[in-house]
């Protein structure tokens, strides 16, 4: 069974959107509207989620970036999360049909350590991957409840990831797994200088996450522009589309066929 990818909008600028952990590309369909008259969008449901639960191919960042990149066109990428790692995967190795990228509350490195201040509890992230195993809803919950920490209203974001996070099926365990170990140990930072494509870092002012400072760096190595949405947490396309999409304008501009 081939991915999902699911095309939308009728705008002249190819976006591939990619989601986060244990979410599917319906989760970003607030930042599809927004965008639906300045791009042509194909919203990716990853390996093992969404309507890609059954397609059997790992969720391993270099094996992702390439299916994808072979069922869509030349395009600017968006990576929210998760996704964000496999977007930029596919900026460093893909770069003939990988046009600019835009990583939205997403980093190079997820967890901290001494040489990165700003990524989230290592024993936290960790702990996700035995509690899968025990009480899987559970452990999903609290990290949906941690994604909508910082939102300008947060039971209504936690309500409307609750709903959505199973529409299209339960994402299989084994991809759940594969996540977590991409979030324990991918590293991409000493790369981003050597990224050639526009660069565009957006990042939510009250993410509990994802570190703003994080994402500025970020945008600093890759020679990128840094934008912030003020009110937002993890998860800014839920109530702040719209500045989203104007945060992205100057990338959208920089594209060429």
């Amino acid at each position: 069974m081939k991915l999902f990818i699911e095309q939308a909008g009728h705008g002249p600028v190819p976006l591939v959107l990619l989601h986060g952990w244990a979410m599917h590309g319906g989760v970003l369909a607030p930042l599809v509207e927004a965008l639906a008259d300045r791009c042509t969008l194909h919203v990716v449901d990853l390996p093992g989620h969404g309507y890609s639960r059954d397609c059997g191919l790992a969720l391993e960042p270099s094996a992702c970036a390439a299916a994808i990149a072979a069922a869509t066109p030349p395009a600017l990428w968006l990576g929210w999360s998760l996704g964000g790692l496999i977007a930029l995967t596919a900026a460093l190795e893909q770069p003939q049909q990988v046009r600019g990228l835009a990583m939205l509350c997403a980093t190079p490195k997820f967890v901290r350590d001494d040489s990165w201040p700003w990524g989230s509890d290592a024993a936290m992230v960790h702990q996700l991957a035995l509690d899968l195993e025990t009480d899987y809803h559970a452990t999903i919950d609290r990290f949906l409840s941690l994604e909508a920490m910082g939102s300008a209203d947060q039971r209504a974001a936690l309500r409307h990831l609750r709903e959505i996070a199973f529409a299209r099926g339960e994402p299989e365990l084994r991809v759940l797994q594969e996540g977590i170990r991409i979030l324990e140990t991918r590293d991409l930072r000493a790369q981003l200088p050597s990224l050639r494509q526009p660069s565009a870092w957006i990042a939510g002012r009250r993410d509990r996450l994802v570190h703003p400072q994080a994402m500025e760096w970020s945008a600093q190595q890759a020679h990128g522009r840094y934008a912030q949405i003020e009110h937002a947490g993890h998860a800014p396309f839920f109530a702040h589309a719209d500045e989203v999409a104007l945060a992205l304008q100057p990338l959208l501009d920089s594209f060429h066929e």
